[in-house]
């Protein structure tokens, strides 16, 4: 019986490799495998009446609706031109510093990470902006493409961050039901507020990486050109492009961390702050806030239709005994629970290189959380794990979703094989912050 659902499994994957969309396969092959089943006896069609309350549930998840608020929020800064800005200025900040525009870099990549949360749309723009200017400035082309290429990751782990929403929704609905699963009437709970506050400490210590290994390259570095004749940003230009986006940050974050507003609500003040910074920079017009709508609109449904269809996989998916199979298989593994977190965090890394972090979220992520848990493992530390490793993921040649993106906007003067081993010593970096996670929990709890 266990190969059923390993059938499933086969077929949705052949499906994916085909080229069909994610949340049409997911949901479509599920239940045409489902009627297949019902007059073998494998599959109770009675499960089928569940779909329409799955769906119901996630059209009434009051914590995903933060979602669309913070994609409209990091769509916003994207759209209006501040991220230049904010690099232009900040380059001018550390003109006088050895390598002052690969260290301004990381700053600006740690700070769209935290005001927008889009990878993609943060490697584009550091890669239209600051790639050609580094290349130009002496600084190798291997390491400009890899720092840019990881810096864009970084709105992966550092809050709030998009995959920490959608993460956070799954692991409270897999905590409950391990904990249903043990017996534990008087349950705890995991919020997507308690891992914006786990991945602090580990988003600083892979931003701090990735400045001591820029500052040691710059120092290695003889080719790199100082400008100290260029001009000088005023202060007001920093405080339009650089203090109000940081301002809005730490409203958001410490809101949620202080507890006066959930991650739902603070969504909603990024994105009303988001809209007046835009204002105070003159960009806000009925044009502008048609197009970003359009933009949100069109991303929040692709999640929630992928979210639709990832349901109805899971329902499958345990309906022909996906349960058993995951149970054989975690049992399977020799050296006891540390063992299987290992095995997993492995296959995650694996699949980040087919699979966005959304499928992953939603599709992986419920089958194999439940059994860790029922180990004795922390949600949010759990959680944590498998957002820093689906960040590697995205940065992995040869399939990193980072450099198809930074592939595409890069000169053609760059080598695809630069662009490879630029960004190897950043996911060394990566790799050291998710064992020392892995072997210091206190780190995230």
């Amino acid at each position: 019986m266990e190969i059923i659902p390993l059938l499933l499994l086969i077929l949705v994957c052949c499906a994916l490799l085909f080229g069909y969309p994610v949340a049409f396969t997911l949901s479509g092959v599920s239940i045409l495998f489902a009627l297949i089943c019902i007059p073998l006896g494998i599959f109770d069609e009675s499960i089928l009446k569940s779909i329409p309350l799955r769906i119901f549930g996630i059209m009434n998840n009051v914590t995903l609706l933060a979602v669309p608020l913070f994609i409209f929020m990091g769509t916003v800064l994207e759209r209006s031109g501040i991220a230049s800005k904010m690099l232009e200025n900040m380059a001018l900040a550390f003109k006088n510093i050895r390598g002052g525009l690969s260290i301004s870099i990381i700053a600006v990549g740690a700070l769209l990470a935290a005001s927008t949360g889009i990878v993609g749309a943060t490697v584009v723009t550091m890669g239209l902006m600051s790639l050609p200017v580094m290349i130009q400035q002496g600084y190798k082309k291997d390491f400009s493409s890899g720092l840019v290429a990881s810096t864009g990751t970084l709105g992966q782990i550092i809050p709030p961050s998009i995959a920490l929403v959608l993460l956070g929704d799954v692991m409270s609905n897999a905590y409950q039901r391990a904990q249903n699963n043990m017996g534990i009437f008087s349950q705890k709970t995991v919020t997507v507020g308690d891992l914006f506050v786990g991945a602090i400490v580990p988003g600083i210590m892979i931003c701090l990486g990735y400045l001591l290994y820029t500052i040691y390259k710059n120092n290695k570095n003889p080719d790199i050109l100082f400008e100290p004749e260029a001009s000088s940003a005023s202060f007001i230009d920093i405080l339009k492009t650089l203090a109000l986006p940081l301002l809005l940050i730490i409203l958001v974050l410490g809101s949620i961390i202080v507890g006066i507003a959930t991650p739902t609500e603070a969504s909603a003040i990024g994105a009303m702050g988001a809209l007046l910074i835009v204002l105070i920079n003159g960009g806000l017009t009925f044009d502008f806030i048609k197009e970003t709508s359009q933009k949100t609109a069109i991303v929040s449904t692709m999640i929630f239709t992928i979210l639709i269809g990832a349901s109805i996989f899971s329902l499958i998916f345990r309906g022909v005994g996906g349960d058993d199979l995951i149970d054989l298989i975690f049992g399977s593994l020799p050296g006891g629970p540390y063992t299987a977190l290992i095995f997993v965090l492995m296959f995650v890394f694996l699949l980040g290189f087919i699979l966005d972090f959304i499928e992953i979220c939603y599709v992986i992520v419920p089958l194999v959380a439940p059994p860790l848990l029922m180990m004795g493992f922390d949600p949010v530390w759990l959680a944590i794990l498998l957002a820093i490793n689906l960040q590697t993921s995205f940065l992995t040649p040869p399939f990193g979703f980072s450099l198809f993106y930074l592939r595409g906007v890069a000169d053609e003067s760059i080598k695809t094989s630069e662009i490879y081993q630029g960004v190897i010593p950043f996911i060394v970096i990566q790799l050291f912050v998710l064992v020392a996670v892995l072997l210091v929990p206190f780190l995230v709890l």
